[in-house]
């Protein structure tokens, strides 16, 4: 598939990654603890997805999401 004009790249951008690393380890995190039966993890965890989505948007608007000021296009 070619990259049509105007197409901003979905998640090919270091704000992109971070906020899904991040939102991943709270998901990863939060199931483990569930199993285990640790409530009050189980929230921090619901705690740590918001601020992965935070972060991602943060970073979006400091120039590193997709087509952003500090970031540079990838050729496919």
């Amino acid at each position: 598939m070619s990259n049509p004009i105007g197409d901003p790249g979905h998640g090919h951008s270091p704000a992109a990654w971070t906020a899904v690393i991040i939102m991943l380890l709270a998901f990863t995190l939060g199931t483990l603890f569930f199993w285990l039966d640790m409530p009050v993890l189980v929230w921090a965890s619901v705690g740590l997805l918001l601020v992965g989505a935070i972060v991602g948007w943060a970073m979006g608007k400091a120039g590193y999401g997709a087509n952003g000021s500090k970031t540079s296009p990838k050729a496919h």
